[in-house]
Parts: structure tokens; sequence; C-alpha cells
């Protein structure tokens, strides 16, 4: 009998034949994958992000006692913010621009003042450092702003028509977490500059000092450093370790990750694979870990990068780490206190 190679059961048989080929395909392309971690859809990482995230409970509260001031203001919270501009500060140079001079002159005087006028000199200074200074003076600027914070920002005192401080009347069934994000800050800033220790709840009719936020961060990579802003006002300054060779720390905008901000959470080691727990030996993430999320074309896919502190001081100030910011133990906690969660931002520049 005549056979008919190219009727319908010769057909049905060629593409059943087909479809084992191709399924056969994807399986062995699959093996290889997980044999080779190959994955072509893998964004980006830096190999020191901490595993199991979850997002920091707010500790408990207990009353505080802190004394209603006279002659202060409360300031209102900002509905719409704008960006950011911490790019203003121009790369020192030999000689110092006269208007510089200028403001440092006047903000000098504003301090030697009876009584010092501590707004008007922050102010000053703070413009003084938008036009080009040696070096020496712009370190000098940078110095006299960080004493001055010590007074308008990191203490209970509140100045006259200061729009950054102010005072606050607590309102029934507030608690300082809800003040908190409210004027875009931390609510342990807000323990910290009012000498809150413990504290469970809040009287209604109880007056606090408050700071009108979000902070910022600028991390310049040539000098090491990352200063702090509040809102546009230069406040502090401090030394950094940033990614080696081949792992560079990524230039660009970042925010600070919703959740993203951690105490002791555990850590794979990039090269090892064991999860670590603060104590361990070879635990990196020192005692803060601030998840960092991009905003930019440079960063948006870049994921595990963050501020963390570290048990290897003698790494600040030098590119070791695998792309992730360092900070000395102590000086990340305040960090981690003034950073707050989508609002803060932060521009690593060259």
């Amino acid at each position: 009998m005549a056979r008919y190679p190219l009727g319908p059961y010769a057909r049905r048989r060629k593409r059943h034949f087909t479809g084992y080929i191709i399924l056969v395909l994807i399986i062995a392309g699959g093996v290889i994958a997980v044999i080779f971690d190959v994955n072509p859809f893998k964004k980006e990482k830096s190999t020191s992000a901490p595993i199991n995230i979850n997002e920091e409970k707010p500790e408990s509260w207990q009353q505080s006692d802190i004394e209603p001031k006279e002659e202060t203001i409360e300031p209102e919270p900002t509905g719409v913010e704008e960006e950011p501009n911490l790019l203003t500060i121009p790369e020192p140079s030999v000689e110092t621009d006269p208007r510089a001079d200028e403001l440092i002159s006047k903000a000098t005087e504003c301090i030697n003042a009876k009584p010092a006028k501590i707004i008007e000199a922050r102010n000053k200074l703070n413009e003084a450092l938008a036009f080009t200074m040696s070096t020496e003076q712009q370190k000098f600027v940078k110095e006299k702003l960080s004493e001055l914070a010590d007074e308008w920002l990191f203490s209970r005192k509140i100045f006259p028509q200061d729009p950054l401080c102010g005072s606050y009347k607590v309102k029934p069934g507030e608690i300082l977490s809800n003040i908190g994000d409210k004027y875009k800050v931390p609510y342990k800033t807000l323990m910290r500059i009012n000498n809150i220790a413990r504290a469970e709840a809040l009287r209604a009719g109880e007056t606090i000092k408050v700071i009108n936020g979000p902070f910022h961060a600028t991390v310049h990579r040539s000098t090491f450093t990352m200063d702090i802003y509040l809102q546009n006002s230069f406040v502090k300054s401090f030394q950094i370790g940033l990614g080696q060779p081949g792992m560079e720390t990524p230039t660009g905008l970042w925010q600070v990750k919703k959740g993203g901000k951690l105490i002791g959470p555990p850590w794979k080691h990039p090269v090892t694979g064991k999860i670590l727990h603060p104590g361990d030996t070879d635990y990196a993430l020192g005692s803060r870990w601030i998840g960092l999320e991009g905003l930019d074309e440079n960063t948006k896919d870049r994921d595990g990068f963050g501020i963390h502190g570290t048990k290897e001081p003698e790494t600040i100030g030098t590119a070791t780490s695998r792309g992730c910011i360092r900070l000395h133990n102590g000086e990340v906690q305040l960090v981690y206190d003034l950073l707050m969660p989508v609002h803060s931002k932060v521009k690593v520049v060259d």
C-alpha cells in the first residue's frame, strides 16, 4: 500500500518532534543558567547590601519634661519639595572670590556681636560657599557652619525668625513619629535635639523643638567627604570610604529607600556566601544601614547600594568598599537619625 509522507498524520508527527526539540533546548538553557548564574535581566548590585530587609519599627515613647519656649515660631511644614540645590560649592582654588571674603567678614561680625547673630551668620556663611574659595578658606567656612549648627540645630535652643527650626505645641493624641513625618525628619532627630531619652507618649499642650526638613547629602568622590544639608543650608561634613576600583560608588542622584533604614540587618558575605550578623568577625555593615534607591538614568537600575558603618575605621578616606559609602560607626548613627526615607536625597559627584 502506498504511503503519503506529507499527509496529515506525518505532519502531526513532524510538529510533535519539533516541539520536543524546543522543549529540550529550553530545559538545557535553564540548567546552564542555574549552573553559571546567568541572568540577562539581572540588575547590577552592590555586594554590600544586607538581606531580609524589614522596615525599622518606631521605638516606644515616654513622657518628656520640655518647658515651653517664649518668642519662638512654629514653622509650617512645606507641602511641595523642591529639588535640593546641593552642588553649588565650587572646587577650591588658589584665591578666594572677594564676594566670599566680604560675606565671611560680615558673618564674623555677626558671630562676635553681643548678643551673637547666629542665624544671620549662618546664612551669610552658607551664601559664601557658592563662591570660589581657597581650600583653607572653604574648610574654615564649613567648620564655622558646623560649630553654628551645634547651637541653632543640635540643641534645644530656638532662635526667633529661623525658618528652619521652631517650636511645636503637641496636639491631643500625637506622638513624635507622627510629628517627625509632618516635618520630614526622623523622630529620633526630635529625640536628640529635645533630650528625650525614653518616651511612650507626649502630653497634649507640651511644647517641643521641631526642624523643618528634610535633610540631604552630597558625596564628593574626589575628596572622600559627605556634606549634610538641612534643605539647602550646610550643616556638617564627614570623611567617608568609597568603592574600590572596578566597584566604584556610582555617581548620580539617589534617595533614601522606603524601609531601607536598618539596625544590624543580616548580611551575606559576597565571597563565602555565609550569612553574618552583628558581632560576627567578618560582618561589614557596622552599626547602621541606610539603603539607597536610584532616581536618575545612571542610578535607577542599580540595586544594593547604601550608606553604612564599618568595623574597619582605617578604610575611611580610601576606596576599599564594594561600592557602598562607609562612615565611622558613631557618625553613621547621626546620619541615620537625620536622613528621612523617600524625602532625603543623596547626590554622588566626582
